[in-house]
């Protein structure tokens, strides 16, 4: 799985970085065929910082989120809980879809 993380007018450090990692290596097990996470982080506003997450999977599947906090990484742990929610809704509906009766 390919892993970019992307800071705006913040500067992500080795810690910053390796909790994010560490928290979107889970995502493949929600929903399996997710080839790209790329994570934005941005802490332009007052003292509230931003982390958008991006997950790129197999056939075009492509899911964003985003999270507010008041340090990096509590916003980065609510927008992979965002994305978890996300992604095991799509692996439900996938698997119900496969099985209906007509």
């Amino acid at each position: 799985m390919l892993f970019t993380i992307t800071g705006r007018h913040i500067d992500i450090n080795d810690g910053i970085r390796e909790h994010a990692e560490e928290k979107a290596s889970k995502l493949p097990r929600y929903f399996n065929g997710i080839n790209q996470v790329n994570v934005k982080v941005d802490g332009r506003s007052r003292g509230i910082v931003t982390a958008e997450v991006i997950a790129r999977g197999e056939h075009r599947n492509v899911f964003v989120v985003t999270g507010q906090g008041d340090d990096v990484f509590r916003a980065i742990d609510l927008a992979i809980r965002k994305m978890e929610g996300q992604l095991k809704k799509k692996k439900a509906k996938q698997r119900n879809h496969k099985h209906t009766l007509r």
